[in-house]
């Protein structure tokens, strides 16, 4: 059998000022914010940040912000390209989970984590007390913690869809953390323009009526696999096209078993590409192979059909690049012939 794929490559995210941002005035200190239910209160700009999530650590640098970062961790994929120069000079912890210990030798006066399971209550690396108690402040992304539950583990359950205000409020908390909001609205503005743009063109893809699964990883190649749940990135996306998500738990990605996911039999199946290889099913290829070879999954109509599309793996977690998203599976949906 011949498995047709499209591989669709983002647009990198370009700060061009597609939109004129307001005014903003500068950060009066000592400043105080709320965050994932903690209150924060800086008394200066930080100086030192480690930055636990990819996508924390590329809304840091599309604030101009790389000179306050002194460490990253918890990688996908490479660094957006306009970022290459000024993460190439950062200290790179761990491609997954960093220790503990080696966040702290970076001597930071604060610590963002893209994930609560990262950073806190049962924090992988550590809790937020334990950062608190050496008096290093931690901000987590209220992507992860607004309107969603993290204590029930895996990846946590999403009560309602995700929103790009919570991008945008990240971005804004960043920005008045380090005195730089000017910056901050002009990002907003330059995303929402694009956002705007990305909506009205895939205004006549009508991609109503199509289901869609999108698997992220594996902990088994040959086992369940992490599918996107009904609020997520990827649920948005599918939103944003009018297109059925086959998954209607509110987990962020629960593990299915492809019995389950041939029942719903999806018209399409949209795999993340990822340079990570914390699981077997990480790489896009054995996804593939597995697609093609698997008795089950290899019936899918969306298998036999050829109706696969390739995404940047970022672009399905809260990220800058979820406009690319939108803009790459309606792309995906065009050239496999199956707008309306």
């Amino acid at each position: 059998m011949r498995l047709s794929v499209l591989l669709l490559t983002l647009v990198a995210l370009a700060g061009t000022g597609l939109a004129a941002a307001p005014a903003a005035a500068k950060t009066q200190y000592p400043l105080t914010l709320q965050n994932c239910g903690e209150t924060l209160v800086f008394e200066k700009a930080p100086t030192r940040t480690v930055s636990i999530g990819q996508s924390s650590t590329e809304i840091l640098y599309a604030l101009g912000l790389a000179d306050k970062v002194v460490g990253t961790a918890v990688w996908f994929t490479p660094v957006l390209p306009q970022f290459e120069s000024a993460n190439a000079n950062i200290k790179r912890l761990a491609d997954n989970d960093p220790s503990f210990e080696s966040v702290v030798a970076e001597r930071p006066d604060l610590v963002t984590a893209e994930y609560e399971w990262h950073v806190g209550p049962q924090g992988s690396v550590a809790t937020r007390q334990q950062f608190h108690d050496l008096k290093i402040a931690s901000y987590i992304s209220p992507a992860d913690c607004v309107a969603k539950d993290n204590t029930a583990g895996g990846d946590g359950v999403r009560k309602e869809m995700f929103d790009l205000a919570l991008l945008y409020q990240e971005i804004r908390d960043m920005a008045k953390i380090f005195d730089v909001e000017e910056r901050g609205e002009q990002l907003v503005a330059d995303l929402k323009a694009r956002t705007a743009k990305a909506v009205a063109s895939v205004a006549d893809t009508q991609a109503k009526g199509l289901s869609m699964v999108f698997w992220f990883s594996s902990p088994e190649i040959k086992g369940d696999a992490y599918i996107a749940g009904k609020n997520g990135t990827p649920a948005y996306i599918m939103a944003a096209l009018g297109a059925r998500n086959v998954v209607t738990t509110e987990e962020e990605w629960p593990l299915v078993g492809w019995e389950t996911i041939a029942q719903a039999d999806p018209d399409v199946i949209v795999l993340a590409r990822m340079d990570r290889r914390r699981f077997p099913a990480d790489d896009v290829e054995a996804k593939l192979n597995f697609l093609k070879t698997d008795p089950v999954a290899s019936q899918l109509k969306a298998v036999k059909s050829g109706h696969i599309v390739i995404l940047d793996a970022q672009a399905m977690n809260p990220s800058l690049r979820v406009v690319d998203g939108v803009e790459a599976v309606a792309n995906g949906v065009r050239a496999l012939g199956l707008s309306n």
